[in-house]
């Protein structure tokens, strides 16, 4: 259901929860859900509630309007553009970046339009992207001599060097299917099915162990940046800890008894005895 705090009309991000799926709307369509100060931070607030929202097992972000989001309000940069006042901005943001990769929860973009600068920084930063064939993407800022220094930090990791490089240096739109054949993005889809592929792809997720999907995606993000042979020791480690999860013991002897999967979470059984951890 939305948030409390503010009416639908006028808040700068919409929260409606279902079936364990938080979803959260830019919603500043006349200005292309331009991300302000105030939406940064009001994004942030959000994000901060459903990090320990247990009943929260999945999140998508999405737009209002036509647009996913054309990135920072270049408006309020130029007023005041000295260091203090575009540092905090940018420090901001990069906090915001920092605490999507740290969410338990996995989070969707629902890209349904146009997604620039900082707003294609984050449909990089998210964990999933599911875009419509009228998305467009680009990372712009060199078009106004500005380099697009923060976004290039999710999208290098999200598409490898070269074709992130591309798209810096050069500022070039680049459409849907582009951006799924380079790994921006999970895939394209008609705008007509886009709800419903995102829908599907989240209650999947949502039906899974909480526990394990949380441990999962700290476990992922974490092992990328490390040579191979900490990496592998990284995840031999995260996968002794997820054994010992009441969750997974409960479908481990499910499955090798051939009965029915659990409903996650589980409560400790008479051999289990430790706590199901709290997602």
């Amino acid at each position: 259901m939305p948030s409390a705090s503010s009416s639908l009309s006028d808040a700068l991000v919409i929260r409606q929860d279902g079936d364990a799926v938080a979803t959260l709307t830019l919603n500043n369509p006349n200005k292309l859900n331009a991300l302000s100060s105030a939406m940064i931070k009001t994004l942030s607030a959000e994000l901060d509630a459903i990090a320990t929202d247990t009943s929260v097992r999945a999140v998508v972000l999405t737009g209002a309007g036509k647009a996913f989001s054309a990135g920072h309000d270049l408006k309020e940069i130029i007023k005041a553009p000295e260091p203090k006042p575009s540092g905090e901005l940018f420090g901001a943001y990069s906090t915001l970046m920092l605490n999507i990769a740290r969410l338990p929860q996995p989070v969707i973009a629902r890209v349904n339009g146009v997604a620039t600068a900082a707003g294609c920084q984050l449909v990089a930063q998210c964990d999933l992207a599911i875009a419509s064939t009228d998305a467009k993407f680009a990372t712009s800022g060199i078009n106004l001599g500005l380099f697009c220094a923060t976004p290039s930090v999710p999208l290098s990791r999200a598409v490898g060097k070269k074709a992130a490089a591309e798209m810096l240096y050069t500022g070039r739109f680049i459409d849907a299917s582009e951006a799924q054949r380079i790994g921006l993005i999970n895939r394209a889809v008609g705008p007509e099915v886009l709800d419903v592929e995102v829908a599907n792809l989240a209650l999947e997720i949502a039906s899974k162990s909480p526990e394990a999907i949380r441990l999962g995606k700290r476990l992922f993000l974490a092992q990328l940046g490390l040579p191979l042979e900490d990496a592998y020791a990284m995840a031999a480690r995260a996968m002794t800890d997820n054994l010992q999860m009441a969750d997974t013991r409960a479908g481990i002897r499910a499955f090798v008894e051939k009965r029915p999967l659990p409903t996650w979470p589980c409560p400790p059984g008479p051999s289990s005895p430790e706590k199901t951890h709290k997602t």
